[in-house]
């Protein structure tokens, strides 16, 4: 062989490697669908309980509550799953997200400043970032779109009445935690199937 032989294999080796380290990380991101639908139905709940009883420290107590569950849950699911490094990137992006818009959004709270489209627009631009993060790593454009979807929502609940950016607000919860979570859980639902049927 060739030194171009040798160059052009050990190049393919390495895309070839680079491609299964995408599939392996769109598998194990299919093992957290449950968080995505946690974190959804927690934002409504928040939502729900902040509007209808007025109560100030509903979003802290459900973010609270909602995060010791998906700590409690995640433990159980990483014994299955051995750790990669894109994983852990990945991992990283969402646990210093959710610390960040955790700390500030209490912040604004407390500080009195807290206001609604400063709200969405925060939360939309974070959530973009974790998921635009996710995708770039994991080359997924349904992910891709959950993040342009939530940083879309982020900057119109800017120029929109109140009303309408809690519209928004609820639309991309919706569609970007609930609905992509559900996508996610009949992906891995599919492919245990498949690994099922391989291994019968």
């Amino acid at each position: 062989m060739t030194s171009d032989n040798l160059q052009a294999q050990e190049l393919s080796d390495r895309l070839k490697l680079i491609e299964e380290m995408m599939v392996e990380g769109r598998r194990s991101t299919t093992c957290w669908a449950w968080s995505f639908v946690l974190w959804g139905v927690a934002y409504y709940a928040a939502i729900a309980w902040a509007s209808l009883a007025h109560f100030a420290l509903a979003w802290p107590i459900v973010m609270v509550a909602a995060a010791v569950l998906t700590g409690f849950i995640s433990r159980r699911v990483k014994r299955h799953h051995p750790a990669t490094t894109g994983g852990r990137a990945i991992s990283a992006a969402w646990s210093v997200m959710g610390s960040a818009l955790f700390v500030l959004l209490m912040s604004l709270s407390l500080s009195g400043r807290y206001e609604a489209h400063t709200f969405i627009a925060i939360v939309g631009g974070m959530l973009a970032v974790a998921n635009g993060s996710s995708a770039i790593v994991l080359r997924w454009k349904m992910q891709m779109a959950c993040a342009l979807a939530w940083m879309g929502m982020g900057v119109a609940a800017c120029f929109v009445t109140e009303t309408q950016a809690s519209m928004l607000f609820l639309a991309a919860i919706f569609f970007c935690q609930i609905v992509f979570g559900i996508y996610l859980m009949i992906l891995e639902s599919r492919r245990r199937s498949h690994s099922g049927a391989v291994h019968a």
